[in-house]
């Protein structure tokens, strides 16, 4: 609990105006109350010698008209209604139900509203053990007067007044320890609902911070899948594309070749982003979806950018095994986005190659070119969002990515992924070991992106 609401520090808030209505209202209230129930004890008879009227004004007025301010000042005000309280019993003004009330009201907001703790405590004790002291003055001087309580015995221990005296200060202790407890108990609710609240307001603040997290990372999350499907499908696309235009003339039918690649890549990338739509739209059927994409789709993807013009092999290595679905979605989308930076900055005639390595405790992918640039021109570094998409996929999963210039010329990257040991079956089209080639169409397509692909560009850097 933060301490601004630690029971040795919290303090309740002043009362607002509109308490202060209140109060007000209550004090006039009760003071009218109190003189019309004087005049009623005096008509009765009870008090022989009833004070003068200036003394019920005074005893009076000091015992309900300062509960107009009880809640801002607590302890002066249970002070000056103790001293009306007093005048009030010790002078004969006929009045002993309203003031009784005053002064337990008094106490009692000392204890529920006085933020100096302590204070709170001994004003109480003080007024409480002066009440009782002059009750028991009182008394003691009643007992030696022959005309008060006429007809009651006073003789022994246990006669008629020493029981009546004993009633006596049982009552107003009683009285003085209800206004005491009630009092604690109204400061400690008021804690303990200003911790609530505070809870409530800190609850509610977490509840808006993870919801605009969660938004931000869901369209993070949006944006890796568009830039994975969307940067890898074009990039082919464009590389095809160029291919067909240079040869549209001098060999029409690789040009229709390069064109097919184009219309086949346009294709998936159609295909994948309905999956990823639909997949948004309706997230409750996503296991109803076609099956999501794996290192097991290494072998097609290594073939796709085989027809792309990248001279690319795949190498198994170690045992394959089943992996976790993210793990291995996210193994393949960083494979997949490697290649693709491959064609775009790595050069014309740059080699690929793809490495997946079954460790006994980890999996891994490494993708590597020899980065052929020299004399074709640089384009301009990529934006870094490819990396950062890599490095968050495989950071959601417990793994890491490195990617640099290699000494020997060309890039790596490399991604590592912590997963179980279980030898399991291999997944399907994996072969252990074997470095997989693209099939012969495919190789053709390749040969006439290769000859035909002369503006592919290079970068002194690889970003993304």
């Amino acid at each position: 609990m933060s301490a601004p609401h630690d029971s040795a520090s919290w303090t309740r808030p002043p009362v607002g105006r509109a308490g202060l209505r209140a109060d007000l209202g209550l004090a006039l209230l009760l003071a009218f109350a109190s003189l019309t129930t004087a005049l009623l004890y005096a008509r009765t008879g009870v008090y022989s010698d009833p004070a003068e009227p200036w003394v019920w004004v005074l005893g009076l007025g000091l015992a309900t008209l300062p509960l107009a301010v009880r809640r801002r000042y607590p302890v002066p005000v249970a002070i000056v209604v103790a001293a009306g309280f007093f005048i009030c019993g010790q002078f004969g003004v006929p009045e002993v139900l309203i003031i009784n009330i005053t002064l337990f009201c008094a106490l009692y907001t000392v204890g529920a509203w006085e933020r100096r703790r302590a204070l709170a405590l001994w004003a109480r004790l003080g007024i409480g053990a002066t009440m009782i002291g002059w009750l028991v003055v009182s008394l003691i001087v009643a007992s030696s007067e022959e005309d008060a309580f006429p007809g009651v015995s006073r003789s022994g221990i246990f006669s008629a007044y020493a029981t009546y005296a004993v009633i006596q200060i049982i009552t107003n202790l009683l009285y003085f320890g209800g206004a005491f407890f009630f009092g604690e108990r109204s400061w400690r609710a008021a804690r303990t609902q200003a911790r609530l609240e505070a809870q409530g307001r800190e609850l509610e603040l977490e509840r808006q911070t993870s919801a605009a997290q969660a938004v931000a990372l869901d369209r993070i999350a949006i944006a890796r899948e568009l830039h994975d499907v969307v940067a890898h499908h074009v990039s082919v696309m464009g590389i095809q594309a160029a291919a067909a235009r240079r040869l549209l003339e001098r060999d029409p039918d690789r040009a229709a070749a390069a064109l097919e690649v184009v219309e086949t890549s346009a294709g998936d990338a159609v295909t994948e982003l309905r999956r990823l739509v639909g997949t948004l739209r309706t997230p409750e059927r996503e296991g109803d979806a076609p099956t999501t994409v794996g290192v097991a789709q290494l072998p097609a993807l290594v073939a796709e950018a085989q027809s792309a013009g990248t001279p690319t092999t795949l190498i198994v290595a170690g045992t394959p095994r089943p992996l976790p679905m993210l793990v291995d979605v996210a193994l393949y989308r960083v494979v997949q986005e490697a290649l693709t930076n491959v064609r775009k900055h790595a050069g014309r005639g740059a080699i690929a190659e793809v490495r997946l390595r079954f460790g006994s405790t980890t999996v891994e992918v490494e993708v590597t070119d020899d980065g052929v640039r020299q004399g074709l021109g640089a384009r301009e570094p990529g934006s870094g969002l490819g990396l950062r998409g890599m490095r968050e996929r495989i950071g959601a999963v417990g793994g890491t990515v490195a990617g640099a210039r290699r000494e020997r010329g060309g890039f790596l990257v490399r991604a590592a992924v912590p997963t179980s040991a279980a030898a399991d079956p291999a997944p399907a089209g994996l072969a252990t070991g074997a470095a997989t080639a693209a099939p012969p169409a495919a190789a053709r397509t390749a040969t006439a992106a290769r000859s035909a692909a002369t503006a592919t560009a290079t970068a002194t850097e690889r970003p993304a």
